[in-house]
């Protein structure tokens, strides 16, 4: 049941759409069929039933053809739902600027209903109450001066989208909550897991997210692989926790193994060295002594410095030699390969067959 709205309760504003619905299945008449009756496209009439459309006046003329029930009830019903849900905005101070804030992050809103994170039957001032609630704010407007107050970061990156990055971080936090793991944070018990993640860069995707939530568990550190939505360009997010314990956030853009790896180690890197304060936000622009370190702790932990250099002065950069010194070092190709390429030793089209591509859903 959904809660109450200052004394109104969504359940008792019923939109036209839920009584057409109601005569259809009344008169086992399918959403095709009105469609063909009334003269319109099959996606509005399941937009009009689904609430997401109201009944134009247009419409009502042609569901009284259709369905024999005149055009001013039709009407009448539209208005009376229109008075309701402008009632409820007007109380509880929605405004168009939350309206269009809700338009503007549409993408990551369908993907938190598609979570159950958001009611999927929520739009327009339901919505942005929902929004309120999950992000725990009063006013949507006001999620820039969240990073002004320090909530979080913004990137210096052009593409930010502080509304987007807002929720992201949000829907990151709400995704790893419920994970049991290891009371506390366990920095040896991370070291002493690294030949174990090396080990799953032979597996396959849908093996290694398991894996890993599985290994960090035990280390006190919550993971997950989450969806990249333009707008939150985030490589990735280490948040402290008040009982001791991290989560480990990463996204599913970079789908190349070579950078997920190194991604994955740079994140491993920034615990190690304990680089966060409340919440560490790994933007893909940042570029400072942080960084840095966290890059050469991963390329270090993947490949041994001193190997690589006396593989790059050899300067045989075959397929052959690559998959013979990654042999000893009991390393895929493909990581060896995207080591070469970011160095510029090799061109990212040479060797692309090699190279392995992870579908993290």
């Amino acid at each position: 049941m959904a809660p109450k709205l200052n004394g109104l309760s969504r359940e008792f504003i019923i939109h036209p759409g839920e009584t057409i619905k109601e005569i259809l299945d009344e008169r086992q008449m399918s959403q095709k069929e009105l469609a063909i009756r009334t003269d319109v496209s099959e996606t509005h009439v399941s937009k009009v039933i689904r609430g997401q459309k109201a009944i134009s006046v247009g419409f009502a003329k042609k569901l009284e053809y259709a369905l024999g029930i005149r055009s001013g009830f039709w009407i009448n019903l539209q208005a009376n739902y229109d008075m309701e849900v402008s009632e409820i905005k007007e109380m509880n101070n929605i405004s168009q600027d939350e309206l269009a804030i809700v338009r503007k992050i549409h993408v990551i809103i369908d993907y938190l209903k598609s979570l159950g994170l958001l009611d999927r039957q929520a739009f327009d001032s339901f919505l942005v109450i929902e929004l309120r609630r999950l992000l725990n704010l009063s006013n949507l407007v006001r999620i820039p001066d969240m990073a002004r107050a320090g909530a979080y970061r913004l990137a210096t990156a052009p593409h930010t989208e502080p509304y987007v990055l807002f929720t992201w971080l949000r829907m990151s936090e709400l995704i790893t909550a419920g994970q049991q793991v290891a009371p506390v944070l366990d920095i040896n018990a991370l070291k002493r897991k690294i030949p174990e993640f090396k080990k799953l860069m032979f597996k396959e995707a849908d093996e290694i997210e398991l894996a890993l939530k599985e290994h960090l568990g035990e280390c006190g550190i919550r993971f997950s692989i989450v969806r990249y939505f333009k707008g939150a360009p985030v490589q990735g997010v280490i948040q402290k926790h008040a009982d001791a314990t991290l989560s480990l956030v990463m996204t599913n853009r970079r789908r190349f193994a070579d950078i997920f790896w190194f991604t994955f180690f740079h994140e491993i890197g920034h615990i190690i060295n304990n680089d966060m304060n409340d919440r560490l936000i790994d933007y893909e622009s940042l570029d400072d002594r942080g960084e840095w370190d966290a890059d050469r702790y991963a390329s270090n932990v993947l490949i041994n410095a001193v190997s690589y250099t006396q593989f790059v002065h050899a300067g045989d950069f075959s397929l052959e030699s690559i998959r013979r010194f990654s042999a000893t070092l009991d390393l895929p190709p493909f990581i060896l390969i995207g080591r070469l390429q970011r160095d510029a030793h090799l061109s990212y089209h040479l060797y692309a067959e090699e190279k392995k591509l992870y579908d993290f859903g």
